[in-house]
Order: structure tokens, then sequence, then C-alpha cells
């Protein structure tokens, strides 16, 4: 299945499986999706959310009935990051955190096909932190990982952001991406969990420790989980384990949080970034390198032993054995991506972009509550 895309922001596209894929336009990227990927969102009522920082695009994957899949892309400036709360989307952006809401009630469809339209209603601007991942505690705080600062912070009404925890070894907040602190794990409506990709207390230390001592930490405890990870991204709590994307190895894998020990689940084609779990499976997101960004990595070796060439996309892996089982494949000017959030209850969203003429007219209102007005 496959279709073409371009940079514009657009309210959905939909194609059936079994096509062949043309080559993209300059400037365009063609989307070709393995030939049972409808019917796995389908059976399990799951939509996707991926995001490009590259291009600044908001990716809304969903099925319809008919055996197509519908893709809905939106413009937001370096969109990283991205959470899904029932009805309500966070989106870490170049210098905003944007709150979109869905503005259908229960049972309404838009434009006879969607049946969740999230619209942007607010977007707090934190400034160019390198937002990465972000999570929702239980108390419905946006934590999200601020990169540039080397911490997890939050939203202030006052401030660019409200510091909450830094890894021990970094003696100061500043604004020089020591530590490349990248991932966060949410669990039970705590942070609990963070990557980076090196111990570095100096400005971009970490970019001359690519391949070796990427840490799993703990952040109620501060105790290094492991340290023997190559570019960490993405650690995501699951039962007993944490999962999390050993990136410079090409590797999806299992860890034992008190041992620290790991075990590859799978390996993926490309560099990955963005780690979803749903229904017994992982979704992720591969990129292909950006200016030789792989070289001295295991990553590269690992593509040349299989004569593989890196993906960039979204991969469907079976917790249970490691296969992938179903995909999405970008080519053309689209080359990364970097986070994922499954939308489950969700057969077929659609977004609005900040800049896009509908939202305009993306206007609703909820009925006026008489017994507030006559008690005030």
């Amino acid at each position: 299945m496959s279709d073409a895309i371009n940079d514009e922001p657009n309210t959905g596209t939909a194609f059936a499986p079994g096509e062949a894929p043309e080559p993209a336009a300059p400037g365009a990227t063609s989307l070709t999706v393995s030939r049972g990927f409808n019917a796995w969102l389908r059976s399990r009522r799951l939509s996707l959310a991926f995001t490009s920082y590259q291009t600044g695009q908001l990716f809304l994957v969903g099925a319809h009935p008919n055996g197509t899949v519908s893709f809905n892309q939106q413009n937001f400036t370096r969109a990283m990051g991205v959470c899904w709360r029932s009805g309500r989307l966070y989106l870490g952006s170049l210098f905003q955190l944007w709150r979109l809401e869905n503005m259908l009630k229960p049972g309404e469809v838009a434009n006879k096909a969607f049946d969740v339209a999230l619209v942007p209603r607010n977007a707090q601007t934190t400034g160019d932190v390198d937002i990465h991942e972000l999570g929702v505690d239980a108390q419905g705080r946006v934590i999200f990982v601020n990169t540039s600062y080397s911490c997890l912070a939050t939203l202030d009404l006052t401030h660019s952001f409200k510091p909450l925890w830094k890894p021990s070894f970094i003696s100061k907040l500043a604004p020089e991406d020591r530590c490349h602190l990248n991932g966060l794990a949410m669990d039970q409506g705590r942070a609990r969990y963070v990557t980076c990709v090196s111990r570095s207390d100096v400005v971009t230390g970490w970019r001359e420790r690519r391949h070796e001592g990427g840490m799993l930490i703990d952040v109620e405890t501060d105790r290094v989980v492991t340290d023997q990870l190559s570019m960490p991204h993405s650690p995501r709590v699951h039962g007993a384990h944490v999962y999390a994307l050993d990136s410079g190895r090409g590797q999806l894998i299992r860890i034992d949080p008190k041992t620290g020990a790991k075990e590859d689940v799978a390996f993926c084609p490309g560099f990955l970034r963005g780690l979803a779990i749903h229904d017994g499976h992982a979704v992720v997101t591969v990129s292909k390198p950006r200016n030789g960004a792989f070289k001295g990595l295991l990553l590269d070796g690992e593509l040349k032993a299989r004569d593989a060439e890196p993906w960039c996309g979204v991969l469907i892996v079976n917790l249970a054995n490691g296969d992938i089982v179903e995909w999405i494949r970008l080519e053309g000017h689209i080359t990364e991506l970097f986070d994922v959030a499954a939308m489950p209850g969700v057969a077929c969203p659609m977004s609005i972009g900040p800049a896009s003429a509908e939202i305009h007219n993306a206007i609703s209102f909820p009925p006026i509550d008489e017994a507030v007005l006559k008690a005030a």
C-alpha cells in the first residue's frame, strides 16, 4: 500500500494495500504499509501518532472499515515528544509544548470518517530547551525531558520551566546538553526511569561517548540501573521489566530493573527513537542516518552484516518472539522520525494544525450551565 505526502498539512489520505510504491516527487515522501497493517489496527481499535522533527510534522494514523489506512499530517515546528491521554494529545515542539483536545462529542464523526478531531487549545512557551519525551503524572502535571538543561521539568505559569530532577552527576543546570538526557518512562503516574547517552558533565560531552556508557537511571533513587548501553532512548515500564531502545546497536531491549541485566528482543534496521507498547507488541520508529551519524556505532556494522539498508518508518514488533509483524515505511524527503504514541479506543483520528485554514472555524463550546449562572 502506498501514497505520497509532501510538507503541506492535510486532513487525511487513505490508500489500500497491495499497491507498489511510486517514486516520491522532489520534496515529497512515499508511504508504504504492510499488507496486514489496517487489519492489525482495526482488530485492536487502535490508532497511532508519530512525529518527525526533521520536517516538523505530526502524523495520525488510523484504519477505515473498507481496508484503507488514513494518514493525517499537520505542521508543528520541530515536532518531538508525543503523549496521548484519552481525548487529549500533548506534543513538544521547538519552543512550545502543545495541548490538543478532541472537539467531538461521543458518537460524532468529522468529515464522515474521523472519530477524533484534535484541535490545539494551548501552547505553553518554554523557549528552545530541546524538549524530548514527555508524560503526565497522577496530578495531571506534564513532565518533560529538558535535554538542553539536562533535567526533568514541568510547566510553570511564570517561567520557561520548573526543574524537578537532574542526574546526580550533573553539577549545574545550564543550556549545554551535557549528557543528552532524552527518554522518560512513567510508572503508575510518576516519573520513574530516564535514559541518557553518557555520564558527561561538560557541554555536549556525550557526543564523544555515543558508542558506550549509555545509562538507564531510576529517578526515585538516582541509581544507575545499567551503564552498558549505546545511545539509549525511550524507556517504558511494562510488567516487571523496562523496555528501551539500545539505539547505537539497533536493538529493542528488555532490562531487569533490579539487576540491570539486558536482553535483546529484536533488531530494527535504523536508528531507534520512540517506543509505545500495546497488546503484547512494541511500536517503534526508525530513522536513516544524518550526516554519517551511524559511523562508529555498532548499528553500522549490524546493517552491513545483514546486507541491509536503514529504514525510516514505524515497526510493530511482537514482544513474545521479536518478529516484526507490521510496518510503515517512508521513502523520500522525510528520513528521520522521533516519537510514537498508541491511541487505544480510537479508530481514525485527525488533527488541525495551528497554521491551517481550518483552525479559524474549529469552534466548539459546551451548553450553558444554568445552575452555575443562577448561583452567580
